[in-house]
Order: structure tokens, then sequence, then C-alpha cells
């Protein structure tokens, strides 16, 4: 049997944090004080107040005892309780001494963060703080998450706790080699997020393009709707379904495809409510598969790109949006297939922000085609292409496409969501679609385009502003 003991230290992680703070007890038996902090800068919510009066009732000093053949374990936790609680769950993690170290599992990584499924399915008001206290006893009585390190390792853990100080600042840059080394066992492994009429059509499509070894698909919705009853009536070849988000570890690319339905009135509470429910996803995402490379198809997709790149502490270039590939892809075909234009070998691509301030733009030699008929003919095929609609279907034609040439290293250009920060003048941290060169890492080059108009930078520098402005207002 062993103890969970609570000791978390009293600094805010952001200025959007608000610290749940426990003092050490007297030892043995169910005695002791609990001391909840709120600083002055820090406004809990009624309902938070009264759920964490609720925890001092179920846990009077926050410190459950037990023991294991003699042996006693103390497991120190910090928990985050976010501004936007009780809707969205705690932020948790280890907070080792200098003489433990980290055992890396299912449920904790190298960084001390702790993954439960009480967290993943965090769901208000049923999620409360002593339900996920009590499941992280049960957890860690199955797996043991520290374990006591010799002295010759104690220097060692002294840097892993820097950067586990880093991790509350948004930082990361370390892998778990332990949880990763069954990384190779499923070569192509491919998870879709979200049982949606758009995660089923990623699915099928990329299924029939037959890409993944084992292609899994986490329904989160609750009871089960006709598309994936239908999915799993007729069981596809080497599609999987599941509510488990441990089912995805491993994968090579993980395709998030979840919206909101929420009944909000603004379109700022609407990207909200997509921001709160990404905050319970990424983070267990990027975990169980910390080599992968996240690609976002939720709306809107720019910003939820942003959103997953901040959530996951992931390296730019394995964080893409689908952007503007469709649309690239389409008005390639106009151009070729309708139009019948001679491009001389020029590739042209929709570049910017999804919606009405997409732009066209040409790549390839200076030589061949003048500018004014390169502008006349994209003008002409950007009109066809206003008529075409993206319907689930041919978006997921478009994921598949981007997947494939992520898993197979394929090296060709899509027009895809990046951080545009550098580009076009752009001085903020905002992702807008640009044409890149995909691989298994991800981005690998952006390419540079031949023509650079003035009215194109114009209108990439008004999308980036109106993004920016936007995510300023949102809680992450």
């Amino acid at each position: 049997m062993r103890r969970l003991f609570t000791q978390p230290d009293y600094k805010p992680m952001h200025a959007f944090c608000s610290p749940f703070e426990t003092q050490d007890t007297v030892p043995g038996g169910m005695e002791g004080v609990c001391k909840l902090s709120q600083g002055s800068e820090y406004k809990f919510r009624d309902l938070t107040m009264e759920e964490l009066k609720n925890v001092n009732m179920f846990f009077p000093h926050f410190r459950y005892s037990m023991d294991t053949y003699g042996n006693t374990y103390n497991i120190p936790i910090r928990l985050w309780i976010l501004d936007s609680h009780p809707f969205a769950p705690p932020i948790c993690f280890l907070k080792p001494t200098a003489n433990m170290g980290i055992s890396v599992g299912k449920h904790v990584d190298a960084q001390g963060r702790i993954y439960l499924p009480y967290l993943q399915n965090w769901s208000h008001p049923k999620s409360v703080i002593v339900g996920l206290i009590k499941e992280m006893i049960a957890k860690f009585q199955e797996e043991l998450p520290l374990y006591s390190l010799s002295s010759s390792d104690e220097a060692r853990q002294v840097d892993l706790l820097a950067y586990i100080a880093k991790i509350t600042e948004g930082v990361s840059d370390i892998n778990s080699k332990n949880w990763a080394n069954h990384e190779n066992k499923t070569v192509n492994k491919i998870t879709v997020v979200g049982g949606g009429e758009l995660g089923i059509a990623c699915t099928l499509a990329i299924s029939a393009k037959g890409i993944a070894d084992r292609l899994v698909l986490l329904d989160l919705s609750e009871g089960t709707k006709g598309g994936m009853m239908d999915l799993d009536i007729f069981n596809l070849p080497n599609v999987e379904i599941s509510k488990d988000l441990s089912a995805s570890a491993h994968s090579k690319v993980v395709v998030f495809t979840v919206n909101s339905l929420g009944s909000s009135q603004s379109y700022l509470d609407v990207v909200q409510s997509n921001v709160d429910m990404f905050r319970a996803l990424v983070p267990a995402l990027g975990h169980y598969s910390q080599h992968g490379v996240l690609l976002v198809a939720s709306q809107p997709v720019e910003i939820m790109t942003y959103v997953t790149w901040k959530l996951s502490a992931f390296p730019a270039n394995r964080v893409i949006g689908i952007g503007c590939n469709l649309d690239s892809q389409r008005l390639q075909y106009i151009i070729t297939n309708v139009l019948r234009a001679q491009t001389s070998g020029k590739e042209v691509w929709v570049i910017g922000e999804q919606g009405e301030d997409k732009v066209p733009t040409w790549g390839g030699q200076e030589d061949g085609m003048s500018h004014n008929s390169q502008m006349q003919l994209s003008n002409r095929a950007m009109e066809l292409l206003q008529v075409k609609g993206q319907r689930s279907w041919s978006v997921g034609l478009s994921v598949a496409d981007l997947v494939d040439s992520i898993v197979n290293n394929k090296k060709k250009v899509h027009s895809v969501s990046i951080l545009a920060k550098g580009y076009y003048d752009i001085n903020s941290e905002v992702f807008l679609s640009l044409p890149c060169i995909l691989g298994t890492s991800g981005i690998s080059e952006v390419i540079k385009t031949t023509v650079k108009e003035d009215t194109v930078t114009e209108k990439l520098q008004s999308s980036a502003s109106s993004i920016h402005g936007l995510q300023q207002q949102l809680k992450l």
C-alpha cells in the first residue's frame, strides 16, 4: 500500500493559473491540516471554491497513507487550477525531490506531467477534484510513478527538475526514451481524433489510400452515432474505434477533426469552447505520440493549429494545419484541366487564411508566363474555385493526401498552415498557409514564391493581424 502525499510549491505558473496548495502535515493516519491558498491576484469562481471545500472535506489533510510490504512512499504532486475551472480540468504534475526519479509510463511523461482517463474525460459537473484524487491514488497503486535515485543519479535529477520547472512555462525538450521504445512496433500508425462526419470522412479516405498499417479513430462523443455504428458494424480492415486516448500511442500522424458543438452565442465563445476541448486532448495525445506530426483540421484551422502548437510544446515543423491544401489542389486542376492553360512548369498555390482573404501565388522559374498572364489566369481560376464548397468528404480526401506525403516521406509541396512569423514581414506568432515540402518530420522547407506582390503581402499581414487579435482574447 502506498502513500499519496501532496505538497506543491506556491508559485504561479502563468498569469491565468490559480495554484492549489497543501501543507506538510503530521505523519501517520489521517490526521493533519490542509491549506487552500488564494493569492490576492487570483480569483476563483464560486464553483471552484465550493469544490475545493469538498476536497478539504474528503481529504482533511490531503495526505493519503498506505503501506506496501512495510515501505512508505511519498508522492508529491502539484495541481494547477485554471481560471476556466470547473469546466476545464486541472493541469497535474509530479513534483519530485532531488532524490526521486520519474518512472515514465502510461500516465506520466518524462517531465512529470500526469495523464489520467479522468482528466481526458473531464466533464462538468460530474468531474470533480475529489474524483481526480481518488483515481490518482488508484492508478499510482497500480504503477508507482516515482522511484528512489542512487546518490550518483541525484546530480542528473537536479537538471531534470530544472526542465520540469521550465515545463510550467510551456517549454519542453525532453524525450521520453522509456515510453518511446515501442515507437517502431507499428510502422505506419495514424490516429484520427473525432467521430463526426469529418472524422469518418478522413478515416475512409486514409483507409482507401492504404496508407496506414493501423488506423485508430478516437470517438469522443457519448453514445453511438449512426456513422460510427456503421463503421463498427462493417469492420474496415486495420481500423480500430476507441474512446481511450492511449490507443493512439506511437502514431506517425494524429489528425484533429473535433469541433465543439456548444450553444455559445459569439464567435469568440465558440472558438474558446474548442480551445477548452483541445486543452484536455492535445497534451495527452502529444504525450502518447511524442515523435509524430500533429495535423489540425478543426476550425478555425489557423487558430486551432496555433492552440495545438502551444498546448503540445511540439516544434513548429511538426504542428500543421490543413490550411489551403484543398483549394490549392483544386486551383491547379482548374488551370490545367478546365482552362487548359500551359503554365510552363510553374506551380500555383492558394496561400494565407482560409476564407475570403486567401490569395493565389506562383512558384517556379522567372521565365515563361508573364506576370499579367499569371494574374489573369489565376483570377479566372479563383472565380471558378469560389463556387466549390468544402464538404466533409472532400476535406477528408485532402487530409489523406497530406497524411500520405508525411507518412511516406514524399517531399511533396502543399499549401498548409504553418507558423508564419518571419514570412511576408509578419512579426506575430500566427499560422497561415504557405507552400511547404512535407515529409516524415513534418515541414522540411518553405517554398519561396517568385512574385512579391504588395497586395499579397498586405492581405497576409491583415489576416495575421486579425488572427493575432483573436488569439490574444483566448484563454489557453
